[in-house]
């Protein structure tokens, strides 16, 4: 049987998929992981919602899917996975670094383009202060978004009913937020200001939901956004070009076929989730 025609990149990066909430588009990234190949699958933090699975256990069968898809790719196709730690998986800070043949657990990555140039790789929560020092005001903004998050599907079932398409209410409060505005522009000179420190000509980060592909002075800052909202991933190709990739572009050139059952389960009226730490 002839193999279904996937996008063939050197490397894939994908930040915050937040496996363990009701939030998480699992059957988008799904189909994003089936129908791509590469030579480095990076999953830069935040991949399993480790704060969720503490308050409430929720795993359907299409996050056990994801696992496999990764798995798949380490065993049969012969993939690099690097698996950085993020806020909301870091009891492996414990444990780290880690290596078990083509799959590495990291703090931090230097990645190096097809190109030559070195790419700083990190989920970026080092430099949120809420996260790091206020334990207590970081899990209070993480109940903000998920009431937020339960009025977005409230809203969006409206819409739908009036056949209108998808509309973010969590996105457009952080874009008209000066304080939000404020705070991911200073984190993303920070990250841009390390990847310099570490001799890197580019950075790579997630962590703020909010995807990026853009020079900073002379460094390329790249964020991978998230599987929560966005459904957007960093994609380098074999001549060391980055591209940002959105799911909705995405699904035209590779449509979601008839097979795919996890999309409904991404529908279903149930406890929001995943935090974006908004505060600095």
């Amino acid at each position: 049987m002839m193999e279904k025609r996937t996008l063939k990149v050197r490397t894939v990066i994908i930040s915050d998929v937040h496996l363990g909430t009701h939030d998480c588009k699992a059957a988008e990234v799904n189909h994003f992981l089936k129908y791509t190949r590469c030579e480095k699958l990076i999953l830069n933090g935040d991949i399993i919602d480790g704060w969720r699975l503490k308050q409430a256990s929720y795993w359907p069968k299409a996050h056990t899917r994801f696992i496999r898809l990764v798995l798949k790719k380490l065993e049969k196709r012969n993939t690099e996975v690097i698996y950085l730690r993020g806020n909301h998986d870091d009891v492996l800070s414990k444990f780290l670094p880690m290596a078990f043949e083509n799959l590495h657990l990291v703090e931090d990555h230097v990645h190096e383009s097809a190109s030559g140039k070195r790419y700083l790789v990190l989920h970026g929560d080092v430099f949120d202060t809420i996260t790091k020092n206020f334990v207590f005001l970081a899990y209070l903004g993480d109940w903000g978004y998920r009431a937020l998050m339960r009025l977005n599907r409230l809203y969006n079932r409206w819409r739908s009913w009036r056949g209108k398409e998808y509309y973010s209410l969590s996105k457009a409060v952080k874009a008209r937020v000066k304080r939000a505005v404020s705070h991911v522009s200073h984190f993303e000179e920070h990250i841009a200001e390390l990847a310099k420190s570490r001799g890197c000509t580019g950075v790579m980060c997630g962590h703020i939901h909010t995807a990026a592909d853009r020079m900073m002075g002379d460094v390329h800052y790249l964020n991978s956004g998230d599987w929560v909202e966005s459904l957007t991933a960093i994609v380098e190709h074999y001549d060391g070009r980055f591209e940002l990739i959105d799911f909705a572009g995405f699904r035209r050139e590779y449509p979601m076929d008839d097979e795919n059952t996890d999309a409904a389960e991404t529908l279903e009226p149930v406890e929001p989730s995943p935090p974006v730490n908004l505060t600095a």
